[in-house]
């Protein structure tokens, strides 16, 4: 069996190459189909890769898929570690500004209070002032008034007692006078007793 089928198998191989030899390109045919063949025999040629090596190849493409998802892992915690900074530079910012808006309006309220308590010490130094110059002129206007009460006291006593010794000496002139025309009327009387004629004055009377 074994020989009948190699001798069946070498007479068609017999009779193809004479067919191939009749059908023998050209020079230039052949060289064309020399460069294919080439080409053909290089790629059919080239052996299957051992296990090991397609294992190795597999490896190294979960590996780079691996590196890749590490590489995207890394990117998004960039992108996230970036978001995350500009967050903490906004915030930071946004208290630098709230502490340099406290701070000028802990300066400007200063400012305020250290104004109004100037003014008001002026106003204190001013009332002060005013009230002392006040008091000032009220105690010289009382020394004065003192003054000229006592002036008018005096005044009004020396008028009193001017009055009084006017009137003493007034009574006196009276009393002198009295004295007078009494003893005048004695006189009289008595020389109208002497003589025994009536005073005239006092038949007119009658």
């Amino acid at each position: 069996m074994g020989v009948e089928e190699e001798t069946k198998n070498v007479e068609p191989s017999a009779a193809a190459a004479e067919e191939e030899t009749k059908k023998r390109p050209t020079v230039e045919e052949a060289e064309g189909l020399n460069e294919v063949t080439e080409e053909k025999a290089i790629v059919a040629v080239e052996e299957p890769k051992p296990l090991v090596e397609v294992a190795t190849e597999k490896e190294k493409s979960d590996d780079s898929k691996a590196l890749v998802v590490v590489e995207q892992v890394k990117e998004e915690g960039k992108l996230e570690g970036s978001i995350n900074r500009d967050a903490v530079l906004a915030r930071v910012a946004t208290e630098k500004k709230l502490s340099f808006i406290k701070a000028w309006e802990e300066s400007e309220n200063s400012k305020a209070e250290n104004k109004a308590e100037k003014l008001l010490s002026a106003i204190d130094v001013w009332e002060n002032s005013q009230k002392a110059t006040l008091d000032a002129e009220l105690t010289k206007l009382e020394e004065q008034l003192e003054k000229k009460k006592a002036d008018f006291l005096e005044k009004v006593k020396n008028q009193l007692a001017q009055i009084h010794k006017s009137a003493e000496e007034k009574r006196a002139i009276i009393e002198e006078q009295r004295g007078l025309e009494l003893l005048k009327a004695e006189e009289t009387a008595a020389k109208h007793r002497a003589t025994g004629s009536a005073p005239k004055k006092l038949l007119g009377c009658f």
